[in-house]
């Protein structure tokens, strides 16, 4: 299988193709300014990857939570390439997919991504669900005590989360911090979502915000 892979959720920019078992794989600085940078470079790593767009079987999106200007411009540009070839796009919801690629063995995973100031997106996930690949889809969304009274011994996964580190360390849980979460991360998901043949149209592919947007006065 061919497969384009786009990650640009929040705090950091990829994409990746997976061409039959070669991966090749970009990554932006540009998050803040995805809305330039994303498309050259969906452009570049198909040219590095020696792979046609109409060589392409499908489309991997994480689709949120995370940043709302960034859920639309990823999900745009992955939604246009998608209708242009005519072939699907599969959504990944981006917290399990975090915390799957964080290899830990054995005990949970929570993945943590920073919603609106002082709050917090949070989920936990078992050990057995994360190499299954069958999650869950309760995503919390709370403070950092919040955060902090989940993560009781858990191990916990984030982007950029200082403010939490020192509450994370007093209660015991270990955090990581997810530079390995990036596009091809969501390659095994994705080719378990296309063989299970649970790939929605694209018209009802949408971000998963988890929360209206609120426009600055």
């Amino acid at each position: 299988m061919n497969i384009l892979a786009i990650e640009c959720t929040h705090a950091a920019l990829s994409a990746a193709v997976q061409k039959d078992d070669v991966i090749t794989e970009l990554k932006s600085a540009d998050w803040r300014k995805a809305a330039e940078a994303l498309v050259p470079l969906v452009e570049e790593v198909m040219a590095k990857s020696g792979l046609q767009k109409r060589e392409l079987d499908y489309i991997a999106i994480s689709s949120g939570p995370g940043s709302f200007t960034s859920l639309r411009i990823g999900m745009s540009a992955a939604k246009g390439i998608a209708y242009g070839l005519g072939i699907p796009l599969i959504p990944i919801p981006t917290m399990p997919a975090m915390a799957a690629s964080f290899v830990t063995g054995k005990g949970k995973v929570m993945a943590v991504i920073q919603a609106r100031k002082g709050e917090y997106y949070f989920a936990v996930y078992s050990s057995e669900e994360l190499s299954s690949g069958v999650w869950h889809d309760e995503v919390l969304r709370g403070s950092a005590s919040d955060v902090t009274a989940a993560a009781q011994g858990v191990s916990v996964v984030g982007r950029q989360l200082d403010e939490l580190h020192s509450s994370l360390a007093a209660c015991g849980s270990v955090y990581a911090e997810a530079d390995f979460f990036s596009a091809s991360s969501l390659f095994p998901a994705a080719a378990r979502l296309f063989k299970a043949a649970d790939v929605a149209g694209l018209n009802n592919v949408v971000p998963d915000y988890r929360q209206m947007f609120i426009p600055h006065i």
